[in-house]
């Protein structure tokens, strides 16, 4: 009975929660400690996205503010930059680090960088897995009949595989998005010195969100793989 509720998978399900809330931390530690550095350029988000916009003769996007906080992100499908409140009128270093970095991922389109290809491939069947492969998983362990049952099991195992491989793809779309955000900092003059050491600790630790996503993912389908295997041995 102990051992119905009690699995040693679990501990690969705790592992991905405390890398997640340790790289949460991180960033909004990081952020917070960047925001209060007032950059000596005197640039906001906006007007340093809209500077590497135009100097990398960028036509047809949008920089726009949206609510929230930490919310940043560049929208291909209708060519937005959104930037955060915080982000948007602010003249800190974290602030100008977040907004070209946003702007790297449209110099990723412009150019045609191969892995935000792949991604944006595997956005709708991403998307898909991960909302249906753990019903699928769950009612394949609980139908009676092994051929039926390890059906929907494998069939959620494909989906949520579907679903880590987008995380994984996603790593070096944001590392890339982070490099082209920096080298434009410094070539275009918006940041100097030590801030862009700092805009790079805050781009690092937002990057660790990202790595430690990856990492929970892959834990998750390790598990669903142990307990599967250890199914179809009984």
């Amino acid at each position: 009975m102990f051992h119905y509720y009690w699995d040693p998978t679990y501990i690969l399900v705790l592992i991905g929660v405390v890398l997640s809330l340790a790289a949460s931390s991180l960033v909004k530690n990081t952020y917070y400690k960047y925001a209060r550095n007032v950059s000596v350029s005197g640039m906001t988000g906006r007007d340093v996205a809209e500077r590497i916009l135009r100097m990398n003769g960028v036509q047809g996007v949008t920089i726009r503010r949206v609510a929230g906080e930490l919310t940043d992100h560049y929208d291909p499908r209708n060519q937005t930059v959104n930037l955060s409140e915080a982000v948007y009128d602010s003249c800190s270093v974290a602030a100008i680090g977040v907004a070209a970095h946003e702007c790297g991922h449209v110099l990723q389109h412009e150019n045609g960088y191969v892995p935000i290809k792949i991604r944006g491939a595997l956005v709708p069947v991403a998307n898909f897995g991960s909302q249906i492969a753990w019903p699928l998983i769950l009612i394949g362990f609980l139908i009676n009949g092994y051929t039926s049952s390890m059906f929907f099991v494998n069939l959620g195992i494909i989906l949520f595989s579907a679903a880590v491989l987008f995380q994984i793809v996603t790593l070096p779309v944001e590392f890339n998005a982070s490099a082209r955000a920096l080298g434009v900092l410094e070539s275009g003059g918006m940041l100097y010195g030590d801030e862009l050491k700092g805009a790079r600790r805050v781009l690092t630790a937002a990057a660790m969100t990202y790595v430690a996503g990856a990492a929970a993912a892959i834990l998750q389908l390790i598990r669903v793989l142990a307990i599967t295997g250890r199914r179809r041995n009984d």
